[in-house]
């Protein structure tokens, strides 16, 4: 395959509370960049005041970001990227920024027909206490602006929501409250302008959370998914819909569930997603004939 780009910077690890999953993705990008011919330099991002002088002596044709979380994959990077003028892997600062608040996240989906599992904003305890009696129990408690399910709890009653939002409110000074959805779980990549095969998540624990993502060896990943042509393809129209709704480009997982009467419910999109061992675009990417380096050619083919 013939490439656009020879000198790649791969930016990874940082600061966020994902910094761990960001080293690891990260590795796993290095490595396959490699692998399909590139020249990689790469920078663990802990000192943002290195980041400037990095890239003025390395002079990369283009910027993988593998930074999950905040500073990396919100926005900020990205318009910094933009000022300086280097192409970069993934959405632009509307896209990124959007993409990674859950809350706004949905409030567009709500105005542009993409549906969504109700939810309440809580910024307080004494938001929660106000709320805490109203809900239809479970119900999931979620850092607005955190990834890799981390501060997110499931609450089944009063007490184990106003302990939830105690967790989540140590993570964000936002805290979203959806509505439980009973039902299995799908993922879909998008690279470009290719839908990958969808994946049917079925986690052992009482929700997709941290572990049953990167620790777990239990959590049961159906590729295919099980589900008939007609439904598979609605799966990824729908995941299709929702990643143009906030504004992203390049390539993202877009995460859904399914409710009991058959309707799609769209979680939230990630612009940044996982490229671990355990990561679902990988293994997505595999179902779909392609491994890790053609992966990396792909990826680099979307950079407008």
């Amino acid at each position: 395959m013939s490439k656009r780009f020879n000198k790649v910077a791969v930016l990874f690890g940082g600061l966020s509370a994902e910094r761990e999953v960001a080293l690891l993705s990260g590795r796993t990008v290095i490595k396959a960049l490699l692998t399909a011919g590139y020249e990689v330099v790469e920078l663990d991002l802990v000192d943002r005041s290195l980041l400037l002088p990095w890239l003025a002596e390395h002079k990369p044709d283009v910027v993988f970001p593998v930074l999950h979380g905040r500073m990396g994959e919100d926005g900020v990077l990205q318009g910094l990227l933009e000022w300086v003028g280097i192409p970069f892997v993934g959405s632009g600062v509307m896209g990124s920024a959007i993409a990674m608040d859950k809350l706004r996240s949905k409030m567009i989906f709500k105005t542009g027909g993409v549906p969504t599992p109700d939810f309440v904003v809580v910024r307080s305890q004494a938001d929660a206490l106000i709320h805490q009696a109203r809900l239809c129990y479970p119900v999931f408690v979620k850092p607005v602006r955190e990834g890799s399910s981390i501060g997110i709890g499931r609450a089944d009653n009063q007490g184990e929501f106003m302990s939830a939002v105690t967790e989540a409110l140590n993570h964000d000074t936002e805290v979203l409250v959806e509505q439980f959805v009973d039902g299995p779980e799908y993922t879909v990549g998008i690279i470009g302008a290719e839908v990958l095969p969808v994946i049917r998540l079925k986690p052992h624990a009482r929700f997709y959370d941290y572990d049953a993502k990167y620790v777990s060896e239990d959590t049961e990943y159906h590729l295919p998914s099980g589900l008939s042509a007609e439904l598979e393809g609605a799966v990824q129209a729908m995941s299709l819909m929702a990643f143009a709704a906030l504004g992203c480009t390049g390539w993202g997982r877009v995460d859904l569930m399914m409710d009991g009467q058959g309707a799609l419910q769209v979680l939230e999109v990630n612009t940044i997603p996982g490229m671990t061992d355990h990561s679902l675009v990988p293994k997505a990417a595999s179902a779909y004939g392609w491994d890790l380096p053609e992966l990396m050619h792909k990826l680099l083919a979307t950079v407008k």
